[in-house]
């Protein structure tokens, strides 16, 4: 079965066609594939099949189970597709008609940027937040004060520091598998350091910690911008680099760079 691997600000995600993988249970493949010791490893796989504008998706966390969609695995994916239909650094962008994810949370149109060595970056246009709320949620030790909201997947945002892994760890999936969301949910530590620049960490649903996430750090910034004094406009960092996301009034922008790492096959 063949395989791509590629990564977004170390969020990675493995890639392997409809057709591929038609005689395999997704969630079994998915748990194989992703494990970081016995497998290839990876936070997600992305079965797609490509399409005349781009490609259509479905995505699974690393423990089997389904997720909406990822901003940094549509990138990653439009990656493919661009890579896949010959275009390489040199071209001329502007020329690059953009390129169409389908997922289960919507269609999400990415414009090529630039290609900068192998990483090929992406302005995505991620849709609309929705269902923007504040939360109490009561857990072992007390409660803990958050934002809900979906950006296409559920998230929840808590703001204010301290911004520690020991805090990541304890909170993190317990907020994941909180009452408060039957799906579960994705989760994001967050601070505002300034009203253009906010810092993350990342408990990713069925996946764990994470050194980025595309749709967790378009969660915090509404949540940094409806609360916490944010600008609309901010930078946002993860353990993984920076990503910058705009709250206009036509929706949520995603910029940021993938690459493609690994092709091969997979021989379980």
């Amino acid at each position: 079965m063949r395989i791509a691997k590629a990564h977004a600000y170390g969020n990675d995600f493995l890639f392997v066609t409809e057709a591929d993988a038609r005689d395999r249970e997704a969630s079994v493949l998915a748990r194989a594939l992703c494990d970081r010791h016995k497998g290839i490893g990876a936070d997600g796989l992305i079965l797609y099949r490509l399409t005349e504008k781009g490609a259509a998706m479905r995505l699974l966390n690393a423990d089997g189970s389904d997720a909406e969609v990822s901003g940094n695995g549509v990138r990653c994916l439009a990656a493919i597709v661009l890579e896949a239909r010959g275009i390489h650094r040199g071209v001329d962008v502007a020329r690059v008609e953009p390129v169409v994810i389908e997922t289960d949370a919507g269609r999400k149109v990415l414009t090529l940027l630039d290609i900068d060595q192998e990483r090929f970056v992406f302005r995505s246009a991620m849709g609309q937040p929705t269902e923007i709320r504040e939360i109490g949620l009561d857990l072992e030790g007390g409660t803990v004060q958050a934002i809900a909201l979906r950006v296409g997947n559920p998230q929840c945002v808590v703001l204010g520091g301290p911004l520690t892994e020991e805090r990541l760890e304890r909170l993190g999936p317990a907020i994941e598998r909180h009452p408060a969301f039957p799906q579960r949910t994705n989760v994001e530590f967050a601070v505002v350091e300034s009203p253009a620049h906010v810092r993350i960490l990342i408990w990713e649903r069925g996946v764990g910690p994470t050194k980025a996430s595309g749709t967790g750090a378009c969660a915090a910034a509404v949540a940094a911008a409806a609360y916490g004094g944010a600008s609309r406009d901010v930078a946002v960092t993860s353990p993984g680099g920076t990503q910058r996301v705009e709250w206009r009034d036509d929706g949520l922008f995603l910029t940021g760079w993938a690459a493609t790492v690994v092709r091969g096959e997979w021989l379980g």
